[in-house]
Parts: structure tokens; C-alpha cells; sequence
């Protein structure tokens, strides 16, 4: 089987070391380069022809930003996903406009990490669910045109459903509580909030109803 090849992109050696241990570990993806800075990522990009960049957001010399936009006009076959700690929405407008296919946080879990690169790879948008999170609150406050969250309502429509938000999908039709599912997936129950949230708002699922619906269309309630 053919493996993702991976870039890292971040001027911090301990976290790149991490990255790229989880990234190897997994029998999908595999570490093909590293750069410390913006413009040794773009050149490695352009010489390696990575599937995905994972790219940290502040470097020095040339930042992670300007370094997706370059990318983004020399070629179309490199992805990024923006890999930072910020969550300012700012930050997500600056990296999407910018060219990146996604956007994690660095706080995120590893399987998140995993998920995205290959959402990513596989020319689909990629939102941290955090991140995702603050986007529809904003979306759902708004009334001007002109916010941040109607010209970043697009891209989060742009995404579909991850694995994760499919699976949340299912056990909530087939009768769970957050809590439930929560303890089955071993996550929180605030995040199983945000993945219904953010899978509802893909799809158009307005309420549990809906939800209900949906999976029945899909055949989820008659497996086991």
C-alpha cells in the first residue's frame, strides 16, 4: 500500500521529533522531509512533492502564512494543514485565505492529528474541532455580511463529516447519551458536543430528529 508522504514544517526540534514518530507510527503516513523555517519548508516542498505539509504557523524568516501562499501559487498537488496554538479565528481566516486544506491545534490528540493529515490528503477541509467550535457559535451570533464568520462560512461548509463526527452521528441516532459516548469513545463530553455540533452543521441536521433520519438513510440503525 502506497503511504502519504508527510513534510514537517515547525523550528521547534523536539515537537518535529514527536510529529514525526507519531506520523511513522501510523502504517498510512510516512516523514519524507523537515524544515525549521518558512522558506526551507518551501523548498523542500517544491523538491520533495509532499501529499500534506504540516505547517506550524510562527517561524521565523518567512512564517507559516506567507510560506502556504507561496506554495499555494507555485503548485496545487501540496496540501497544507496549519498546525499552530492559536485559536484566535483571525489566525484560521489568515491560514485559509492563505491556501491551507486544514487547521489544528497543537493541543489536539493525536488521533485528531492522524485524521486530518489524511482529510487533508485526500482534498478535503479539515477544521480542529475546537476551532470549528467558535467558527458556528460566531456563525450562528452573526448578522453582518461582513464578519469573520460569513467569510469563513464557505470553507466550514466546504468540509465534510470526519470519522470521529461520523461515528458521534451514530450513536446518538441509535438512542446515547453524550455521556454514553463519551465513555465508549474515551473522550470528553464536551467534545462529543462539539462533534455533534460541527457534524449537524455539515449535514444540515438541525435537531436529534433529523439526526435520526439521517442515519437511517445511511443504513447506520440496522448495524449492530
Amino acid at each position: 500500500m502506497k503511504r502519504l508522504r508527510v513534510f514537517l514544517a515547525d523550528d521547534h526540534p523536539v515537537v518535529r521529533a514527536g510529529l514525526r514518530t507519531l506520523i511513522n507510527a501510523d502504517p498510512e503516513l510516512e516523514v519524507v522531509g523537515e524544515a525549521a523555517e518558512g522558506q526551507a519548508a518551501i523548498d523542500g516542498a517544491l523538491e520533495l512533492a509532499p501529499d500534506v505539509i504540516v505547517m506550524d504557523v510562527s517561524m521565523p524568516g518567512v512564517g507559516g502564512a506567507k510560506a502556504t501562499s507561496i506554495l499555494k501559487d507555485a503548485t496545487s498537488a501540496v496540501k497544507v494543514l496549519a498546525l499552530t496554538v492559536h485559536e484566535e479565528r483571525s489566525y484560521v481566516r489568515m491560514l485559509l485565505d492563505a491556501g491551507a486544506r486544514g487547521y489544528i491545534l497543537k493541543r489536539t490528540a493525536a488521533a485528531e492529528l492522524i485524521q486530518a493529515i489524511k482529510v487533508v490528503a485526500d482534498g478535503r477541509v479539515y477544521l480542529d474541532p475546537t476551532v470549528a467550535a467558535h467558527l458556528l457559535a460566531l456563525r450562528g451570533r452573526s448578522s453582518s455580511p461582513t464578519s469573520a464568520a460569513d467569510l469563513l462560512e464557505s470553507r466550514i461548509d466546504d468540509a465534510e463529516p470526519s470519522q470521529r463526527e461520523i461515528e458521534v452521528l451514530k450513536f446518538i441516532a441509535l438512542g446515547y447519551s453524550n455521556k454514553q459516548i463519551a465513555d465508549k469513545l474515551d473522550i470528553s463530553v464536551k467534545s462529543i458536543e462539539t462533534y455533534k455540533k460541527r457534524a449537524a452543521a455539515k449535514l444540515g441536521l438541525r435537531n436529534r430528529v433529523d439526526i435520526v433520519r439521517y442515519a437511517m438513510g445511511k443504513g447506520w440503525t440496522n448495524s449492530d
